[in-house]
Parts: C-alpha cells; sequence; structure tokens
C-alpha cells in the first residue's frame, strides 16, 4: 500500500510507513486529512444537502474542503473572536458539524499500518507506541476544535479509541516461491497486530449463502495480483500452515484472524512449506467460493471471489476449515465439525466430551450453558476446539485435535451475560442485526494441537423437543444419524427449515464422500472397539417454542450423567 490513507466504504487503512502526523497542524495539513473531509462531504451532499449546502455556501467541494482546513488550524490557535469566519456565528450549527465529521471518522473501520523490511526487528514496542500517540493526536484535534467553538471545557471525557481500532505490522518475507505461484512475490507478511477490544465491526452481510465447490483448474493459472493491494496473514490452522492472502478492501475479515487462528512468525513462514493458499477477495468477476488440489505441488487452493456477499467473516473463516478438511482427509484423519471439551471434576477425574453438528446446531451454545451453570462438581473446562477438528488413531485410541484458538459464536443463543464476560478480548459483528456474532479467543494453541481423548461423541440435535442425551448401545447404531447430518436452519445460512448435509459438514467431507466414506467406517469402528460412549444430545435451539431453560436443563442432564 503506498497511500497514505485509504479508505473504501466503510474501511479504512493508514499507512504510516508513507507519513506520520505528529503534531496537531501537521495532521490537518496532510493530505490524509482532506481525504477524509472531501469522502465526508461526499456523502453528506447526497444525505443532506440542507447541512451541506449550509458549509459549502455554494463553493465546489475542493473549495469547501480548504475553508475548512483554515478555519481548523486558525480555531487551533486563536480566540474565538479573533476569526473572522461566517459560520462561527452560528455556533451551535457549527458544533453539529464538528461532532458529525468526528462521527463520521469514527464508524470506518480503521487500521494502521507499518511497514518494516525482513532484516528489521524489536518493532513491537515502536508500532504500539506509534498508534497510541495516533489516537491521542486526533483525540486532542477534535476536542481542541470542539471546545474552542462551545466556548467552554468539557465537563465529562470519553477516552473513545479515536484513531484506529487494530494496527499491524507487515513484513517482506523472502520465503522460497513455487513455481506457477509467482505474482505472490513481493506481497507482505503480518508480523505483529494489535487489537483495540472490544473491537465493533458492521460487515454488509451477516450470513453465508452456498456451499464451497472443488474445482479442476487452478486459480493461479495467470493470475496477477497488485501486491499493494494485499496482505497475507499466515495462519497455524490445528498443526496445518495456510497463507490467508486478504485483498485490502476487506483487510477486517484479515485482522479478525487473530482472534481465531494463531499467527504463524516469520521463522516459521521461512522454515515451513505451506499446506494451504487462501485467496479471499480475488476480483474475477466470478461471485464463487472454490477450491483446488494443486497435485504437483501437493497444495490446497482456496479462493474467495471479491464482492459485497464476502463481507462477513465465515466466508474467511469456512474456506481455511475447508483447505484443513480436505488435507487432513488425505492424511487419513477424520475432521469433525462441531466442538469438544476436556471437562475437570473435583475427584480429579477428566472427561472428554465431542459434539458434531452443521452450523446451528448447538455445539457451543451447550459447552456455554455448562460453564454457566456452576455445577458442585465441576472444577472447570478447557475448549479443545469450537468449530472444526479431527479424529485419529494413535496406540489404538481415538484422539483428537483442534484447529482454532478462538470461536466465532452467534450471539443470539448464547446466554445474554454472556458476551460481556468476554468483552474485553472481543470481536463484535454486528451486534444489534439477527445472527450476530463475536469472535473470542478461548484456548492456546499448545493446547488445541495436543493429542485428547475422547470419552463421549454426541450429535448435537436440535431439531427434537426432547431433553438430556440419549446414548446408543454402538456407535454402528447411529452412524447413520451422523452421516445424514439433520438439523433446523438457524439463520447462520440461506438455508431454512429442517435440512441435512452428510456427516454435518459441507467444509470438505461433503465435495469428497469418497474419500470420506471408509474414513467414517473406520473411526466407528474405532469408537466401538474402544468403548466410547456415542449419542444424542438434545439443543432445542431449532424449536420454536421450548422451555426456556432448555439448554441449561440439557447440559445439566450431560454433566450428571458423566460424572457418574
Amino acid at each position: 500500500m503506498k497511500e497514505a490513507l485509504y479508505i473504501h466504504e466503510t474501511t479504512a487503512l493508514i499507512n504510516f510507513s508513507t507519513a506520520y502526523a505528529q503534531s496537531p497542524d501537521e495532521l490537518i495539513s496532510s493530505d490524509s486529512f482532506k481525504l477524509v473531509l472531501q469522502s465526508y462531504l461526499n456523502q453528506l451532499k447526497e444525505n443532506d444537502p440542507v447541512l451541506f449546502g449550509w458549509i459549502s455556501k455554494g463553493r465546489s467541494i475542493s473549495e469547501t474542503i480548504t475553508k475548512m482546513i483554515r478555519s481548523a488550524k486558525l480555531l487551533m490557535v486563536l480566540d474565538f473572536a479573533e476569526i473572522d469566519n461566517p459560520h462561527l456565528h452560528e455556533a451551535n450549527k457549527l458544533i453539529t458539524v464538528i461532532e458529525d465529521i468526528y462521527n463520521y471518522w469514527r464508524t470506518l473501520q480503521r487500521c494502521t499500518i507499518v511497514k518494516i523490511s525482513s532484516s528489521q526487528s524489536g518493532q513491537l514496542s515502536n508500532f504500539i507506541e506509534a498508534d497510541t500517540k495516533f489516537n491521542s493526536l486526533v483525540l486532542s484535534v477534535y476536542r481542541g476544535i470542539q471546545e474552542k467553538v462551545q466556548g467552554h471545557k468539557n465537563r465529562v471525557y470519553r477516552q473513545l479509541q479515536a484513531g484506529s481500532n487494530a494496527s499491524m505490522v507487515i513484513r517482506d518475507i523472502k520465503w522460497p516461491l513455487i513455481e506457477g505461484y509467482e505474482t505472490l512475490k513481493g506481497i507482505a507478511f503480518v508480523d505483529s497486530m494489535l487489537l483495540r477490544t472490544p473491537l465493533l465491526l458492521h460487515p454488509k452481510s451477516s450470513k453465508r449463502s452456498g456451499s464451497f465447490k472443488i474445482i479442476e483448474q487452478n486459480p493461479f493459472n495467470h493470475l496477477e495480483m497488485n501486491r499493494e493491494e494485499w496482505f497475507c496473514y499466515p495462519a497455524k490452522v490445528g498443526k496445518l500452515y495456510i497463507w490467508i492472502y486478504v485483498h485490502r478492501d476487506f483487510a477486517f475479515s484479515g485482522i479478525s484472524c487473530a482472534n481465531l487462528f494463531e499467527l504463524a512468525s516469520d521463522q516459521e513462514v521461512l522454515k515451513h512449506k505451506m499446506d494451504g493458499i487462501v485467496l479471499f477477495g480475488l476480483d474475477d468477476k466470478l461471485s464463487e467460493s472454490q477450491y483446488y488440489y494443486d497435485k504437483k505441488n501437493d497444495l490446497w487452493i482456496g479462493k474467495v471471489s471479491y464482492g459485497p456477499l464476502i463481507d462477513y467473516f465465515g466466508y474467511m473463516k469456512k474456506m481455511v476449515l475447508t483447505l484443513h478438511n480436505a488435507i487432513m482427509m488425505q492424511k487419513g484423519w477424520l475432521p469433525i465439525h462441531g466442538s469438544m471439551v476436556d471437562i475437570h471434576f473435583k475427584n480429579g477425574k477428566t472427561v472428554g466430551v465431542v459434539f458434531m453438528g452443521d452450523s446451528g446446531a448447538g455445539k457451543s451454545e451447550t459447552i456455554e450453558a455448562m460453564q454457566l451453570l456452576g455445577h458442585t462438581e465441576l472444577v472447570g473446562m478447557d475448549v479443545i476446539f469450537d468449530d472444526m477438528g479431527s479424529f485419529h488413531e494413535e496406540n489404538g485410541q481415538l484422539v483428537a485435535q483442534g484447529t482454532e484458538i478462538g470461536a466465532f459464536i452467534r450471539l443470539d443463543d448464547l446466554d445474554k451475560g454472556s458476551p460481556y464476560k468476554t468483552m474485553d478480548r472481543s470481536i463484535f459483528m454486528n451486534p444489534e442485526s439477527v445472527n450476530a456474532r463475536v469472535v473470542i479467543p478461548v484456548s492456546s494453541y499448545n493446547m488445541i494441537t495436543a493429542n485428547h481423548r475422547v470419552d463421549y461423541f454426541l450429535y448435537a440435535n436440535n431439531y427434537e423437543d426432547k431433553i438430556g442425551v440419549k446414548l446408543a448401545l454402538k456407535a454402528s447404531d447411529l452412524k447413520e444419524v451422523f452421516v445424514l447430518g439433520k438439523r433446523m436452519a438457524m439463520q447462520t445460512t440461506h438455508e431454512t427449515g429442517i435440512s441435512t448435509t452428510y456427516f454435518a459438514n459441507p467444509f470438505g467431507p461433503m465435495q469428497n464422500q469418497g474419500l470420506c466414506n471408509p474414513l467414517i467406517d473406520q473411526y466407528f469402528d474405532l469408537l466401538d472397539l474402544t468403548s466410547i460412549k456415542t449419542g444424542e444430545i438434545y439443543t432445542g435451539l431449532g424449536l420454536v417454542e421450548k422451555d426456556e431453560k432448555h439448554l441449561e436443563l440439557t447440559a445439566n442432564a450431560l454433566l450428571e450423567l458423566i460424572q457418574k
């Protein structure tokens, strides 16, 4: 990115490597300040022509900006009475404009960026300090002008994040490019990141539509990418390395990965061949979410086409997990669309419980309900995975590993007080709308990538009006229930009503059932051989009419069952 400030719709990227204002005068005189005023006035002209007319007094937008900047400079250094400006005769209306500009700036999703060379190090404190000073500078300019026009100091001060919502250091890494992927050369990698949480985002979309398609042609064939418009978030997904290339217009989808996927270091980028690549926001005019296997290089490629629809974090997350699942099936591991928790009791017993089900089935919500119960025998819980994990066999035993250090949770189904308990670390997405989501870190990377014993394997049934858990005599008796993947759609996707999805997993297994079927047979045999209890848990989330404490009662029944 070469511009000092880039604004696209609701996203603003501030490039400290190109320009960095250190005084109010430098900020007001900067091209970035002019761009903010231009963006604001263009919007105001369309939305409020009366107020725009009062500000412009018949001048062009460029002339109006020049006048506004001169007035702002005068207000920073002179007394109100010393300034000759017709707008100052209507101070109340001018205060409205000042607040309007400030609020417009703050409605943007703002990220500051520092780019360093491959040889630089020790930048963490520097970029945090620079971002903190920028926040203070913007706030001081706003308050200095606002209080001057108001005629007195404010009595209540709110220390809002006036400058940025996030900041990241990006770095050039000369990693060994693979033949055919030269277009990735020069695209900078995320080195470090700062999130000013709680972070409230308002993406254009609130649900995911359709499923991802496996294709026969490599998206990199004849592909050209402008390296100034992209950055790479090198993600550790379970024990896999997947490089996520993000177009800057969807920067905050990439930034949100910090709460979900462990960020690989520059040394890991250099030493490890990536297992997959995701291109997020590729302007190929296709409006498709597709993935491809490059057999020659043993590399999986995911591609999500540019468009307003993909401005929803679910597209980012699920494409990454689709590649993970495809790779794990090749290794002979069975991907599980679900959640796992290790439950610790006072008697020293630890029980590993895996819930499986498609989006909205109640996997995460059941774990959250158990945590809120305050069960007398419960010591605590470790979340191993919240959306996707995998089974494999180790020394004749079935064990599981996770993929994510965080959770992407639907707020609508959580206990009303639950989101506030982790607000200080959370990223909220459209919190006022249906299918509102929150992204929170929940586990350490070392924990999710360790092998965890499975004691219970439960299908999350959200459509039957039952409470509690029903165990089968043998896992094989319930295999068809798991394979059918039935659930009541919960506004998390385009689907409505009762739907079925192969193995409740449209992210890899559904597209390659020929590879997944023998794995399902193999691991269900292992469930019986190792006496792992298999059954259904009735979450009730899809029921129109249900007991308000349905999920609480089910969670309590599960804890009572497993502690015995």
